[in-house]
């Protein structure tokens, strides 16, 4: 168990790292634009648009994400199974009791959302509650509800949010050098500088917007083997979530719901027919590899 708990806080630590280097990112890639540009008004702006942004993320976010699930609200009399799973485990965890949404997917997959404990989501697949049996979807439950109580449901809106504050940032930068800035200061003579800010402008198109994709997904992947940890600890069966875990990833069906914007807040890829085992499709992997996560799970033993 010491084990567990110090890898729990090492991921903590380190995904604070990671959020402070996204923040670093964006004013980094602001301050280029405003000197590139000799308007100290443009770092304002962005850091301006940035706020509105993250606003409109922490207040809107878990219903744009349901949106885009095709999730549909349930109460306690459609399914009564989850809902007691649910209510038991919250009362166990010490966490509010969270509204539930069922995926009409065949695949077994589900996923947390939302900005506080208060104001969270849980949304789980039909194929999810037809495939797992009782101590399964105990496991799955348990870890979105760890994701919950780790605040990590806020953490990826944010993240999220950085993500794209970075990618229009740089798509700014780069139409904006090609048709506007370029062309201003050839005027006045200043090609060189001109031929260097091409350069620029090109190498933070490519370079940015993968280097704040790349922290996005180490957040993710560390995110997910600290909720599969306390989910663990919260029903006090690892083989629960193993068994579950070898279920949802073995399953041939596709998740026509989710897409690369939302794939990383399921419990495990919803993707098919992509997982490739070559070093850069593991570099953009939302999730870690199950065998990585079931290994982790196994080692742990509660008295």
């Amino acid at each position: 168990m010491a084990t567990l708990y110090t890898q729990a806080s090492s991921n903590i630590r380190k995904t604070w790292l990671y959020l402070t280097g996204f923040l670093i990112l964006i004013i980094g890639v602001g301050w280029i634009i405003s000197y590139f540009f000799q308007s100290p008004s443009i770092l304002w702006v962005i850091v301006i648009f940035s706020i509105l942004i993250n606003f409109v993320g922490y207040w809107y976010s878990d219903k744009i994400v349901l949106k885009m699930s095709h999730a549909k609200p349930i109460e306690k009399k459609d399914n009564p199974e989850l809902y007691r799973v649910v209510e038991n485990l919250c009362i166990t965890a010490g966490l509010p009791l969270p509204k539930i949404y069922i995926i009409d997917a065949q695949q077994p997959n589900a996923f947390a959302t939302g900005r506080d404990a208060q104001h969270a989501v849980v949304a789980v697949t039909r194929g999810l509650l037809k495939k797992l049996d009782r101590s399964e979807l105990e496991g799955v439950i348990a870890h979105e509800l760890s994701h919950i109580g780790n605040k990590d449901i806020l953490l990826q809106t944010i993240v999220v949010v950085f993500v794209g504050m970075v990618v229009i940032m740089t798509d700014f930068f780069f139409r904006i050098s090609f048709w506007g800035g370029l062309g201003r200061r050839n005027d006045r003579g200043s090609g060189q500088i001109g031929l260097i800010m091409m350069v620029v402008a090109v190498a933070l198109a490519i370079i940015a917007p993968i280097f704040a994709t790349l922290i996005k997904l180490a957040i993710s992947r560390k995110r997910e083997f600290l909720a599969d940890a306390s989910g663990a600890i919260l029903t006090r069966y690892p083989q629960g979530l193993v068994r579950a875990l070898e279920k949802i990833s073995s399953d041939p069906n596709p998740l026509k719901e989710a897409n690369d914007a939302t794939s990383h807040l399921y419990i495990s890829s919803p993707f098919r027919g992509k997982e490739k085992a070559s070093w850069l499709h593991k570099l953009f992997r939302t999730h870690p590899p199950v065998k990585e996560r079931v290994k982790a799970l196994r080692m742990l033993e509660f008295k």
